[in-house]
């Protein structure tokens, strides 16, 4: 699933950070490689984060298992599923009302 929400001025492992995501890395097209476990390793909700033009550009899917094959990215994802749409939905609410400074974006101002 694909989408964009302004940026609220954080950098990108930072806003990673924010959402619950453990950034891993950055792809050879310049994507923030971040993940997000539900239970254990897998499955585990995996997004690639841009940033242009004052956007945020997630593209987000749900990883339900590892690779099976030793230098393959092949990995039964979903990409489009309700429970994927929720985390996208949850992603946008916690940004919707985080602050920049703000350590905690649930704690009081």
């Amino acid at each position: 699933m694909k989408f964009s929400i302004s940026n609220p001025h954080f950098n990108l492992p930072d806003l990673a950070r924010r959402i619950s995501y453990k950034p891993i890395g950055y792809t050879e097209r310049k994507e923030l490689n971040a993940v997000r476990s539900i239970a254990g390793d897998y499955p585990r909700f995996h997004a690639y984060i841009t940033e242009e033009k004052g956007m945020v550009n997630f593209s987000l899917h749900l990883d339900q298992k590892r690779p099976v094959y030793e230098g393959s990215t092949a990995h039964n994802g979903d990409y489009d599923s309700e429970i994927v749409q929720e985390e996208a939905k949850r992603i946008k609410e916690i940004l919707a009302s985080a602050k920049p400074g703000k350590v905690n974006p649930f704690a009081p101002d």
